[in-house]
């Protein structure tokens, strides 16, 4: 299984579940980041994990 990118144009169409606010891209960590929510939501094979039974608190 090779890994996909994710497209930081997705950032447009997405929004924390929790909190409703835009979400910014650590590519480093491979996570979209809810500050507001104090949540990260993890990129599995270049698709975003919006369930907030899978992000990590921050």
């Amino acid at each position: 299984m090779t890994d996909v990118a994710f497209d930081p144009k997705m950032l447009e169409a997405l929004m924390c579940p929790v909190s409703q606010t835009r979400l910014s891209y650590d590519a480093a960590k491979q996570e979209l980041v809810s500050e507001v929510g104090k949540l990260a939501f993890p990129i599995r094979n270049g698709i975003p994990v919006m369930l907030v039974d899978e992000a990590r608190q921050l």
